[in-house]
């Protein structure tokens, strides 16, 4: 899928709203989960970096009948040093309102930042277009506090997160011919504890 811009600021504020609605009413019926399978996989992405995953948020829902893996790299403004870096990654955990209770959200991998500062999700979606809509819309929010022109994203229809981790290599023939290499997982490794 071709990179489009943001959707209409009055556009974000509905999707959002909903949104976390949605997230309320998930909670209270106990259908997110924050496993802890994947926390500490180190991936490591074409452009040389790699990061380690910080958080894994799950939805319960049916099968996903239409996969597709969505990629959000950014770099955040003000964020600088160990100490900062720590406080993001604890608060994150607040955003998750902004994103769970979008329609089609499955799963999301929460990757700490690289050596260039970029942060990564690493999200499955049940079906490419809701993934798109999705990340149109969170790009309202991360503007707030990223880099300018730090936000971009890949989707890959037809791939899920589990493909994806247990075979980078799943992305050849089915990722964008010019998926940004800050974007294109090409390795995951269990780090020893």
């Amino acid at each position: 899928m071709i990179e489009r811009p943001p959707v209409a600021p009055a556009t974000a504020v509905r999707r959002l709203a909903r949104c976390v609605l949605t997230t309320f009413w998930l909670l209270a019926v106990r259908r997110i989960h924050l496993p802890k399978r994947c926390v500490g996989l180190q991936l490591t992405f074409a452009d040389g970096t790699a990061s380690k995953v910080y958080r894994d948020t799950v939805v319960d829902r049916p099968a996903t009948a239409d996969p597709a893996v969505l990629v959000v790299g950014f770099r955040l403004r003000a964020v600088r040093g160990q100490l900062a870096h720590a406080l993001f990654r604890f608060e994150s955990l607040f955003n998750t309102p902004l994103f769970v209770g979008f329609s089609g959200f499955v799963s999301k991998l929460w990757v700490a930042h690289d050596s260039n500062d970029v942060y990564r999700g690493v999200y499955e979606w049940d079906g490419a277009t809701l993934a798109e809509d999705y990340v149109r819309t969170l790009w309202r929010v991360l503007a707030l506090v990223c880099v300018p022109r730090s936000i971009h994203y890949e989707i890959v229809p037809g791939l899920t997160r589990l493909q994806l981790l247990g075979d980078p290599a799943t992305l050849k023939g089915r990722a964008p011919a010019q998926m940004r290499d800050a974007l294109r997982l090409t390795a995951t490794e269990r780090l020893p504890a």
